[in-house]
């Protein structure tokens, strides 16, 4: 009985986004999960969809489905199932949900191909229009040349006589898909059948029959193989094949991700702590149970949750079941691939943005395959098509990087926790200083609260002082060098102890700013000053890539009387080899970790001993382990804790807890310098302690006042248009149209509106933008309210020109 497809389509806007229902022809084996080209619109323009569910056909006439590009499919019932989740709750498209799950190397673009029927005779089937254009097509030369004239008439006026001529039988038609990138294959030989049974029949040179007879003792090779192990030339394997006494084809390879691992580790052999031994009980515990749980692991900076992860790992594999590691930054991946490589070799697949598309393509084959069965890698590995999850394990929960800040913009945790639902498995979120949601969830006994308080090490947590900056100044010092800061750095460097230096600012200069109308130069684009960058002399802004020669004249008054002001890595870098000239220096920021494998490698070499000093952005201050590091300094996080957003003590106290902690971790005592111009503030004091439950208290306190999560929930609209008028008249029709339906739905749960409001940022890549905030609690009917909602805006008059999204619990101050 001939079948209905409901299909996500790509390139549709949320506002009249759906399953758009399709008839399967008979040449076509739909199946779930599989992609398909479709005819979309009024001018049937083709597109590329996933086919979500399959039904009996109804007898309504229905557009049919072109050619199918996938004989098996792509995505698995699971992840079609999360699809409907993230598209429910993350206000994205059916099919923006699904892309999310397959790696960017398997996109795909047909190119349709015609070809004329030459005994075509017809004529009365076609309209007068249709025969024309045949007529002109007749007199085209080569095929080639008619594909080209076809794609410019169908970009010009549309399918409709095309599809008139193929419907009619004059022309036909098919399509090729180009996937964006191949798989990678060797191209092998091997003797032939017919040489295995006649090998006399064929008259062979010396050289063709050494290559034969190595071929027969090996069954197979690579084609540059058998000629350099024979000593001959690949002219010569080929004469052979093209003899026909051997036979030639293509075996897959999988493009590797390089790990640099050490000598093989047993993972049986890893000795646990007492408190270490709890916490791995009591997460086994519930993997034996095979029923879906969750815990939060919050151990202190260095008290070796890394190791409960390998042992844990290495029981959930010994079930028979598949386990996943997510951290929060590239820069962490080396680190950890390398000792997990040691410990369980080649079963273990990475996944990051950091890789080619094409290792990416390969580590998500070596997993769908069965050949990876563990998955390390940042927030798009909770997509990795495992299926059959034992544990996923957060670690660095706390870290906003889990949260996509595009579409679909989904908090990695919350798919975590669907997709152990689905399997039955074990969620584990782990950090030194977890997110105040994940620890409000474990108070109220969402999650389940495992603690190591001590170190793994017989060393303690580092001795930390805070420096007063204000003195500093006073005394007359005007470097970014306290006097402590700069004698601990001494006695590390005559030690030959390695230190590492916190500055969240890249560049040399933060700021150049005008001394007559002290206004500072921005982007043209962006509401955001230009950060001069010394090494390559030029202004650039570290939001949409704008780049400038550095300018001797104020834009906003001529004045010429310029002042550089702020400090950023590139100048700390300089100024370090002025005042200690002997000491080797490793700058970590996004300037120097562009290219592919730099982490690895300056990670490495920092780890080898190969430098003394590591001064670095916040991708420095986190995960990472460096036996030989004893002294960390904090030069300037004042400015974090004013970031606008209502996260930013959370975050503020984060990143000095975490950098503190990267400090003493082998067999010597650690230290930290904090330097700040608000020593008094409870936060510089909390950190300074790594007392993290002392921050929780202070924060849950704030935010139960405020009404900010965990209390609530927060979903943010984000407008953005081309001028400020526009956006401004935008946000307040959307802000109307909300009104006015809460006023008829008579919400059961309290909701309270915010705005609109300029964002921090007020002007990005050119548009500018506003915000609405809406406190509320994410339950089905508010997610059903912005859903209809964000449709209905789309047919507001003062709403054209303006673009908007909802992100829910998104971060309000960008």
């Amino acid at each position: 009985m001939p079948l209905i497809a409901e299909i996500a389509v790509s390139g549709t806007a949320y506002s009249f986004d759906m399953l758009f229902s399709y008839s399967v022809p008979d040449n076509i084996k739909a199946k779930v999960g599989c992609r398909v080209l479709v005819p979309f619109g009024r001018g049937n323009k083709r597109r590329i969809g996933v086919i979500m569910k399959l039904s009996q056909d109804s007898g309504k006439k229905l557009k049919a489905i072109v050619s199918q590009v996938d004989d098996e499919p792509v995505v698995s019932d699971e992840l079609l199932q999360l699809a409907l989740y993230l598209r429910e709750n993350t206000y994205c498209t059916y099919y923006d949900a699904v892309r999310i799950m397959l790696p960017p190397a398997m996109s795909v673009r047909a190119k349709e191909r015609f070809t004329l029927v030459k005994n075509f005779t017809d004529f009365s089937a076609l309209s007068d229009e249709a025969h024309e254009l045949l007529e002109k097509l007749k007199e085209i030369p080569d095929n080639k040349s008619l594909n080209e004239v076809l794609e410019n008439y169908i970009l010009e006026n549309g399918r409709r006589l095309p599809d008139e001529l193929c419907d009619a039988g004059a022309m036909d038609s098919d399509n090729i898909f180009r996937q964006a990138v191949g798989d990678a294959a060797v191209r092998m030989v091997r003797l032939s059948d017919k040489y295995l049974s006649e090998p006399d029949s064929f008259d062979l040179t010396p050289k063709q029959k050494k290559v034969a007879d190595f071929l027969s003792e090996y069954g197979a090779a690579a084609e540059k193989e058998a000629a350099y192990m024979c000593g001959v030339t690949q002219a010569v394997v080929k004469r052979l094949i093209a003899g026909g006494a051997a036979a030639e084809y293509d075996m897959e390879v999988f493009r590797h991700v390089e790990d640099g691992s050490e000598e093989k580790c047993d993972p049986d052999e890893i000795v646990l702590s007492d408190e270490q031994q709890s916490a791995h009980d009591a997460v086994l515990s519930a993997l034996f149970d095979r029923k879906a749980a969750a815990f939060l692991l919050h151990g202190v900076t260095g008290s070796g949750k890394t190791s409960v992860f390998e042992k844990l790992i290495s029981d959930t594999v010994k079930m028979g079941r598949q386990a996943m590691l997510l951290i929060p930054e590239i820069g962490l991946t080396p680190q950890i691939l390398r000792r997990f490589r040691s410990l369980f070799g080649e079963r273990v697949a990475v996944i990051h943005s950091g890789l080619s598309q094409g290792q990416r393509l390969d580590e998500y084959k070596r997993i769908k395959n069965g050949s990876a069965d563990i998955v390390i890698g940042t927030r798009s590995a909770v997509f990795a098509p495992l299926d059959n999850i034992g544990i996923i394990i957060v670690d660095e929960e706390g870290e906003r990087s889990y949260k996509s800040d595009s579409s679909p913009r989904y908090m990695t945790h919350d798919i975590a926790r669907q997709r152990c639902g689905y399997h039955k498995a074990v969620l584990l979120l782990a950090s030194a200083t977890p997110s105040v949601e994940s620890y409000y969830l474990a108070e109220k006994g969402v999650y389940r609260l495992l603690e190591m308080n001590k170190r793994y090490s017989t060393s303690p947590l580092p001795e930390v002082s805070i420096v007063d900056m204000n003195l500093e100044r006073e005394a007359g010092n005007r470097t970014e060098f306290s006097r402590k800061l700069a004698e601990e750095l001494s006695r590390n460097l005559a030690n030959g102890e390695q230190s590492i230096l916190l500055l969240n600012r890249r560049g040399y200069h933060t700021v150049i700013s005008c001394c007559d109308c002290y206004q500072p130069v921005y982007c043209p684009n962006c509401s955001v000053p230009l950060t001069y960058h010394k090494k390559n002399d030029k202004l650039m802004c570290h939001y949409c890539g704008y780049v400038s020669e550095k300018i001797t004249v104020c834009p906003s008054c001529g004045s010429e009387r310029l002042r550089n002001m702020g400090f950023g890595t590139q100048k700390l870098e300089e100024e370090l080899a002025v005042y200690f000239p002997q000491a080797r220096v490793l700058r970590m920021d996004a300037d120097t970790t562009f290219s592919r494998y730099s982490y690895e490698k300056n990670f490495a070499d920092f780890r080898d001993g190969k430098y003394d000093i590591m001064i670095g952005t916040q991708m420095i201050g986190k995960g990472l382990d460096f036996p030989d590091v004893t002294l960390v300094g904090v030069l300037s996080v004042d400015k974090a804790l004013f970031a606008g957003d209502f996260r930013s003590y959370e975050r503020t106290f984060s990143l000095i807890t975490q950098v503190v902690g990267r400090s003493g971790r082998g067999e010597r005592q650690g230290r930290a310098i904090l330097q700040t111009f608000m020593p008094e503030h409870y936060i510089m004091n909390l950190a300074a302690a790594q007392d993290y439950k002392g921050f929780y208290n202070e924060e849950i306190a704030i935010r139960r006042a405020m009404i900010f999560p965990p209390v609530c929930d927060m979903a943010v609209f984000c407008f953005a248009a081309n001028d400020e008028v526009s956006v401004q008249k935008g946000a307040d029709a959307v802000l109307a149209l909300m009104k006015e339906k809460l006023d008829r739905m008579q919400p059961k749960t309290p909701i309270r509106v915010l705005g609109p409001v300029r964002a921090s940022y007020g002007r990005i890549n050119g548009k500018f933008r506003y915000r609405i905030i809406m406190k509320c609690k994410n339950n089905a009917e508010i997610r059903g309210f912005i859903s209809s909602l964000l449709t209905e805006a789309a047919d507001l008059k003062d709403m054209k020109g303006v673009s908007l999204y909802a992100d829910m619990n998104g971060d309000v101050g960008v």
